[in-house]
């Protein structure tokens, strides 16, 4: 047999198992979380402060969200990392459960996310 595939260090997960990545452990390699999608910057940064002031988040979502999702408050419900661009999941992986990121720009426009799951 040759080389490992993935270098001597890799091991491989098994199904089932959570990785830590700074935030929240993700289980089965999926994600919960809620957003607000806006297209300006500065409306995402006076969203992000009504929530730290301690607006509700879902009802800001149903309010000012783009996204479809406002319907349901933000909900995404359960993804992977392929189902999103990489900004968005490389900022579900930094929170904590219930954490609420600063504006994250995509190329759908800027984002509010809460870390659900």
């Amino acid at each position: 047999m040759g080389k490992p595939k993935y270098g001597k260090d890799y091991q491989k997960k098994k199904k089932g198992s959570s990785v830590s990545t700074g935030g929240a452990p993700i289980h089965s390699g999926k994600i919960k979380a809620s957003h607000i999608l806006v297209n300006k910057h500065s409306q995402a940064q006076e969203l992000y402060e009504d929530l730290k002031a301690g607006e509700s988040f879902e009802q800001l979502a149903r309010q000012n969200s783009s996204c479809s999702s406002k319907n349901k408050g933000g909900n995404l419900g359960e993804f992977s990392k392929g189902d999103m661009v990489p900004e968005f999941w490389n900022a579900c992986t930094k929170l904590k459960i219930g954490g609420i990121s600063q504006p994250i720009k995509t190329q759908f426009g800027y984002h509010l996310i809460k870390r659900t799951g």
